[in-house]
Order: structure tokens, then C-alpha cells, then sequence
């Protein structure tokens, strides 16, 4: 077995662990609401969470594809500097994830494996490997400008349907309602599940993609093996599974108390935000934890404004703004801590 074969499958096993972790990073994305507001159990929350993810992530290729050649280019590059920098990357990206993790903060798995690519093809560039392209361009289109539309587009929609569930209920019997909602909220849970594990987990296997194109494995233009559909569905799965009970603290009760009405309209809008940027031309590989978070509020500002804690939501969005940025930063030395490692060896 060669070097290069040795280090394409510790990348590919790294970005399972980089996987993982977006998994119970992530977990209470789908569920928070729903374990917040009691429609589901916290256990069976995360088993169901867990298993549409699976689903979801064996749906679709097209956000793994932007991923595996829309952020940085290495066809130029032997198969050892491509590894470098994909490991680099993911190195850079589960150093953030576990950062904010610690804190409780829902920051996005997904810009935070977008700001390590990035990072990592910057180091290359810095030290003079002038193959390397960074698509700066199709980072702002795919990557920057769905940052700031989907949070904005995922509050107002949240906002207007959840004034019209109101006005639809007006005078209907409180309990008997939220307890229809709760009993909604089960579908809306699952929906929400659903929708990340199309995005995050297409977002490893554009990772793994990535290392079995340099170690010839596949070629660029090949479609992402089966492979490594199901290594990256199980592992993010697994996390799910594991929990991730600081951050499903903030988004379930920090931000605003919900009740089910309002974690059902939060859940199913986020959802459908998902899987437009999914399904349609752009393949926009956004953010979960921006999108629900981001319903969340918008449901929440319908009780009142003062109702969203904005001291909560502000620090969720510091850490949406730095996530790119820190997790480029953290793969640069990353990356160059790798070159000078191999420089003694």
C-alpha cells in the first residue's frame, strides 16, 4: 500500500469523524423544537432524527458535487498535495465544530468545511503552489449570497405563515389545538431531519469524493459513488444519534420558549428552505442550523418582538460571521503545520 493510498483513506477517515461530529453538532436542529414543546420524547426524537437523515442523505448528489469542485481547484497538483489540503480542510472545519460545540452555539457545519477548504487552498497558495485555484467567485455565489438569503427568507416566511396559522385558529379551543400542532410537529421533526441529511451529509461525501479523485479512484467528471453515499449517511446517522444536548438547549428554549404551533410552522419552513437549495439549479450547499434558527425567530417575533431574546440570537450570529473566516484561519496553520511535519519526515 502506498503513502498516498495510506493517507487518501486516514482523509476519508477523517471526514467520517468530521461527519460524525456535524451529526451531533447538528442533531438539534431537527429536533429541538419538537423535544422543547414535548411533542416527542428526547430519545425518540433523536432515533427518528437519526433515521431520516439516513434517508435524506442517500436522496440526492447534487450539493456534494458543488462541494467537490466548486470551492477549490487541485487538478493541477500530485495526489499528495491534493490529500494535504482536503485534510487540511476538514482539519480546520471539526476544530471549529468542536469549539462552538463547547459553547452551545449552533454555528454552521457546513461554511465551516466550506471556510477550511478555502483556508487550506490559501495556505497552498501562500507557500507557492500556484495550481491550486480557490473559486472565490462560485464561493460568493454558492456559499455567501444563500449565507445571507436563506436566514432572511427563513424568518419572513416563518413570520407571514405563522400570522396566518394564527388568524386560521383564532377561534379554535386552545388546548385541543396545540395538541393537534404537537402531534404535527412529529412530521414537521422528521421533514426537518429529512432536510439535513440531504445537505450536510452530500457535503462529506464531496470531501471523500475529492480524496478518491486524487488517488485516481474516480475521475472529476464521474457521479459520487455509492460508496461513498452510504459511509457518509451512516456516519452522520451515528452522530445524530450520539446528541447534541448544549446546542439543543439554545435553540430550544434560549432563543424563545416555543409552543407546538410555532415549532411546527418554524420546522416545516425550514424545511422547505432546505430542499429548494437543494433540488433547484443552484445546488446551494446552506446552512441548517442558520435556517431553523432563523424560523425560530421569526416565529417568535409573531408573539412579539421583546418574546426572541436578541442577546441569545446575537450571539448565534457572531458565530454564523465568524465561522468562514475562523475555520479558513484554523486550516491555514493546520496546513502549514502539515507541510513543516512533513518537511522533518
Amino acid at each position: 500500500m502506498t503513502p498516498e493510498i495510506i493517507l487518501a483513506l486516514a482523509v476519508m477517515a477523517i471526514a467520517l469523524a468530521f461527519d460524525f461530529t456535524n451529526g451531533f453538532h447538528d442533531a438539534a436542529n431537527a429536533i429541538a423544537t419538537a423535544v422543547s414543546t414535548r411533542a416527542l420524547r428526547p430519545r425518540a426524537a433523536l432515533t427518528m432524527s437519526a433515521m431520516m437523515n439516513l434517508v435524506g442523505a442517500l436522496l440526492g448528489t447534487a450539493v456534494a458535487e458543488t462541494i467537490a469542485t466548486q470551492i477549490v481547484n487541485l487538478g493541477g497538483l500530485d495526489q499528495h498535495e491534493q490529500l494535504s489540503i482536503v485534510l487540511a480542510g476538514l482539519l480546520g472545519a471539526i476544530t471549529w465544530n468542536l469549539v462552538t460545540w463547547w459553547f452551545g452555539l449552533p454555528s454552521s457545519s457546513s461554511h465551516a468545511l466550506i471556510g477550511g477548504l478555502a483556508g487550506a487552498g490559501v495556505g497552498a497558495i501562500w507557500i507557492n503552489w500556484n495550481d491550486v485555484e480557490v473559486k472565490w467567485a462560485q464561493i460568493a455565489e454558492k456559499v455567501v449570497i444563500p449565507m445571507i438569503a436563506s436566514p432572511a427568507i427563513g424568518f419572513t416566511v416563518a413570520f407571514f405563515a405563522m400570522v396566518g396559522v394564527l388568524w386560521l385558529f383564532r377561534n379554535s379551543p386552545p388546548h385541543r389545538t396545540l395538541r393537534r400542532f404537537r402531534v404535527a410537529q412529529i412530521a414537521s421533526s422528521g421533514a426537518m431531519a429529512l432536510g439535513h441529511g440531504l445537505q450536510d451529509a452530500q457535503k462529506t461525501m464531496g470531501v471523500i469524493f475529492m480524496a478518491s479523485v486524487a488517488v485516481g479512484w474516480n475521475e472529476p467528471g464521474d457521479g459520487i459513488p455509492f460508496w461513498i453515499k452510504i459511509l457518509a449517511a451512516c456516519a452522520i446517522s451515528a452522530g445524530t444519534y450520539s446528541g447534541g444536548w448544549r446546542i439543543m438547549r439554545t435553540l430550544g428554549r434560549r432563543v424563545i420558549e416555543l409552543d407546538p404551533a410555532r415549532g411546527f410552522v418554524a420546522e416545516t419552513t425550514a424545511a422547505l428552505v432546505l430542499y429548494l437549495a437543494a433540488f433547484t439549479p443552484i445546488h446551494a450547499p446552506i446552512s441548517t442550523t442558520h435556517t431553523i434558527t432563523s424560523a425560530i425567530m421569526g416565529v417568535g417575533a409573531t408573539r412579539s418582538l421583546s418574546a426572541v431574546r436578541w442577546g441569545v440570537a446575537k450571539s448565534i450570529v457572531v458565530a454564523w460571521v465568524l465561522t468562514i473566516p475562523a475555520a479558513a484561519a484554523t486550516a491555514i496553520v493546520c496546513f502549514l503545520a502539515i507541510q513543516g511535519i512533513g518537511a522533518l519526515f
